[in-house]
């Protein structure tokens, strides 16, 4: 009985792995850094490390999720998200991340871009990133399972 009411109250979750991430920055070790924590999450990745490669991708691949950097190379990460808009790839969720001090005024005025989700300070905190892709994506985390017994989770008595 108890295990029927807990399936009925989750919500219906997507598989990760049905779904594409595409990670944008020009720094190589932090895109290393985003891959690693995107597909132990289970999703599927593609990268970018400039705006025009990213803009070129997105229209190929039409990425579930973009996570982009405020600031590239050529074309920056605000004019990626105006470009996404203009070529019809608006409805791409966009996940804006960012290491320049940014004042609360321009914060506000990047997420009122209506495919823009989600705004991260550099550094990127991972367990923040994965929680709000699962968020976003509606997806199911792969640790999903922490009923009682099932080895799972800190309060498990598997982890020391």
């Amino acid at each position: 009985m108890m295990e029927e009411e807990e399936a009925l109250s989750l919500p219906d979750l997507a598989e990760p792995s049905s779904k594409l991430v595409m990670l944008v920055d020009d720094d190589e070790s932090l895109l290393d850094l985003m891959e690693h924590v995107v597909k132990k999450e289970g999703f599927r990745t593609d990268r970018a490390s400039d705006g025009n490669e990213a803009l070129r991708k997105a229209e190929a691949l039409n990425p579930d999720l973009i996570v982009l950097d405020l600031m590239l190379p050529g074309m920056g990460g605000y004019e990626v998200v105006r470009a996404l808009q203009a070529s019809g790839n608006g409805g791409i969720p966009i996940i804006v991340v960012t290491g320049r001090v940014v004042d609360r005024k321009q914060i506000d005025m990047i997420r009122l871009e209506s495919n823009v989700k989600e705004f991260m300070p550099k550094p990127i905190r991972t367990a923040v990133l994965a929680a709000t892709l699962h968020n976003v994506l509606k997806t199911r985390p792969p640790d999903i399972n922490r009923a009682p017994g099932s080895g799972r989770g800190p309060m498990s008595g598997g982890i020391l």
